[in-house]
């Protein structure tokens, strides 16, 4: 038997039963003596029936299911796995012509808890938000290859930290950005120093909704990061629009799209500003913004944060509900998994009411189709938004 079994207490196989992918520590019965963060394991009933092949780790949850049967974790194991999440993005037609840049590994949503990567043209960026993960970084790397061939120039790695995960044969090569294509707009992913895999792939979608309301109106992208909101307002005739982050790093990133794709950038200027405090000061309400843009950074990533966050998305809504010119269209988001939809549109609502505007919703948004969520796993569909009008 290659890998230490966890016993569960009795009953507490009902998750496994259910497809959760996660076993917290409370459920089981004990441990092997020297096992270590990210080792392979098997789970098993109490009575040492062997249920799932997953991760190990030493948090709260304390198994992360690979595989809900007794299998081996190698290459070929990854193999199997990335072809499954390959052949999902062909069906949504990713990548095609215009579009070079989407997730093709979407953590429990394609039953690899703990991994992401993302595609950007010839480059995969691969992210391990688990030791077990991390470790199998070489693994993965060859599986990637195996599948893609000669489509793939460089395969990099990094933890969830930013750190990267190893040093391999393909990253020397690796450029610090890298160029792809989203709806024909090009970009360039800052795969080396920027967040997450280096760009925010999961508001493909909406960026694509906002050419459908940005004609003539001024536009504030709050939380601007690398611009993509705002190429997508100018290229759709926006009046004016005004990327806005506290970073300088980001803002340089966003002027730099900006001037890849848009000839003239005379209707563009950047704001390295605090958001918050931005959108409360007489300089904000004085611009008159007609449609606005807030897709801050998670305010929670635990359970423990989120009644600070909620107050968070409150102050920053209703500050942008109050200094929206009449008419007005405000595009609002959270990427905290802790805080649901229901309480994010509550959350909203109560800021609606704060402003004393009359507000009403025009579209719920949520992430792409190649961010999917197992119906198992709900916890898996983070991103939520509203596109809302305010009179």
């Amino acid at each position: 038997m290659p890998y230490p079994v966890l016993r569960l207490k009795p009953k507490k196989e009902v998750s496994l039963s259910r497809r959760h992918p996660w076993i917290f520590s409370g459920a089981l019965s004990g441990k092997p003596d020297g096992l270590a963060e990210g080792d392979k394991v098997y789970v098993a009933d109490a009575r040492g029936y062997i249920l799932a092949t997953g991760h190990y780790g030493t948090g709260s949850i304390a198994v992360r299911i690979l595989d809900f049967e007794e299998t081996l974790i190698d290459a070929a194991f990854y193999e199997s796995k990335l072809t499954k999440a390959r052949l999902l993005r062909e069906v949504l037609g990713l990548p095609d012509a215009d579009t070079t840049g989407y997730r093709l590994v979407h953590g429990e949503g394609d039953s690899l808890p703990g991994l992401i990567i993302d595609i950007y043209a010839e480059h995969a960026a691969v992210q391990c938000h688990s030791a077990g993960t991390e470790r199998d970084f070489p693994l993965i790397e060859e599986a990637l290859r195996r599948i893609f061939g000669s489509e793939l120039r460089t395969i990099t790695g990094k933890r969830a930290d930013g750190e990267k995960t190893a040093v391999n044969h393909s990253e020397a090569d690796a450029p610090e950005r890298t160029e792809f294509r989203e709806y024909g707009h090009r970009f360039f992913s800052d795969t080396a120093k920027g967040q997450k895999t280096g760009f925010f792939l999961d508001q493909r979608e909406n960026r694509q909704l906002i050419k459908r309301h940005a004609k003539g109106r001024k536009v504030l992208n709050a939380f601007c990061y690398t611009g993509g909101f705002s190429v997508y307002a100018l290229a759709a005739g926006a009046r004016e629009v005004h990327s806005l982050d506290s970073s300088k790093r980001a803002t340089e990133l966003a002027a730099d799209h900006v001037a890849e794709n848009c000839s003239d950038t005379s209707r563009h200027r950047i704001l390295t500003r605090d958001a918050l405090k931005y959108l409360g000061s007489d300089s904000a309400r004085d611009e008159a913004y007609d449609l606005l843009i807030l897709d801050p950074p998670a305010f929670a990533k635990h359970r423990s944060a989120r009644h600070a966050a909620i107050q968070a998305y409150k102050r920053l809504n209703a500050r942008a509900f109050s200094i929206a010119a009449p008419k007005s269209i405000v595009f609002t988001f959270s990427c905290s998994q802790v805080v649901t939809p229901e309480l994010f549109y509550s959350t909203v609502a109560a800021a609606a009411m704060e402003s004393g505007r009359h507000i009403r919703i025009l579209h719920r948004l949520h992430q792409p189709a190649d961010h999917p969520v197992s119906i198992y796993h709900p916890e898996g569909a983070y991103l939520k938004g509203l596109v809302v009008f305010v009179e």
